[in-house]
């Protein structure tokens, strides 16, 4: 159990994002002091000290007084940060059991969500786990201490993924029970009923909570590269199908893409973010180049 722990910090990962940072794209209401500089400004918020007016500075922040006293441009800035709470929800269903490499979706997922939480606790801001099938199975409440890293690994060391899945249903739960302007991140194949998924992303935007999706598929989902006659047996009570792949290679690949497409264009029209984690990429690249991204992209 030691040594599954400590894989699930994969060390690649956990560097890159450290170096980067997981920082909230949307404006988040903290409830407590962290590490994001607030997006708010006015009565509310502790004024610190002036610097001078440098080319490019917003003068809606010039303090007029000090220029009327001084006849020289000074810049109030303010102190108060906001953190975020950031809200896991992991798929723990049978078909993330698959696996055609050396680690199943299952436990990309597991190291993805732990190189997570190693960020957002890091920063000081606050991480809630949540792991499902057809409804929360694994719970570990919101915490914002960095020692708790080490329980979370624990829980999502020993959970074993053996149920059907209803996304929909627990991400419609989840939206019931978090405060708005949260951070929610799905990780999670999404083999489960569309349109519940799009009504409940929406639900969470109609929240102003940002959404995440980080759709967890193995090498062999996008590209189908069986040969000879091959037994299919379906996770979740699909039941069992043997064929030709030869046969149904370009159906299931234009089937596959429409369906990856529809899952991409709900995210894009809701403004959330879509992230494709393929397995046999190493997890550190999946998740440098998507906050390198997030960094580029703060603001809508």
């Amino acid at each position: 159990m030691a040594s599954e722990k400590t894989n699930l910090l994969d060390a690649a990962a956990v560097a890159s994002g450290e170096a980067l940072g997981l920082a909230a794209r949307l404006i988040m209401e903290g409830y407590r002091v962290g590490e994001h500089r607030s997006p708010f400004h006015g009565f509310a918020i502790e004024f610190a000290q002036h610097r001078e007016y440098a080319t490019g500075d917003d003068v809606k922040h010039l303090d007029w007084k000090v220029l009327g006293r001084t006849d020289r441009y000074y810049i109030k800035q303010y102190e108060q940060d906001t953190n975020f709470v950031c809200h896991l929800l992991i798929d723990g269903s049978e078909s993330m059991n698959y696996g055609s490499g050396k680690i199943t979706k299952m436990q990309y997922a597991k190291i993805l969500s732990a190189c997570i939480a190693y960020i957002v606790l890091h920063q000081r801001d606050a991480i809630a786990l949540n792991i499902f099938d057809t409804e929360i199975r694994e719970q570990f409440t919101r915490t914002d201490n960095p020692g708790k890293i080490h329980d979370i690994m624990r829980r999502l060391s020993e959970f074993n993924a053996t149920n059907a899945t209803k996304l929909g249903k627990v991400m419609n739960d989840l939206a019931g029970s978090i405060k708005p302007r949260s951070i929610v991140i799905i990780i999670s194949d999404i083999f489960d009923d569309e349109e519940a998924f799009q009504k409940n992303v929406e639900r969470l935007r109609f929240q102003r909570s940002e959404v995440i999706v980080f759709h967890v598929l193995d090498k062999d989902e996008l590209e189908f590269p069986f040969t000879g006659t091959v037994k299919f047996v379906g996770l979740e009570k699909a039941g069992v199908m043997q064929t030709s792949p030869a046969a149904i290679r370009k159906s299931y690949l234009k089937t596959f893409e429409e369906y990856r497409t529809r899952i991409r264009r709900i995210c894009d029209r809701t403004g959330s973010h879509y992230v494709l984690a393929n397995t046999s990429s190493p997890i550190g690249e999946t998740l440098s180049e998507y906050l390198a991204f997030r960094q580029n992209h703060r603001t809508r």
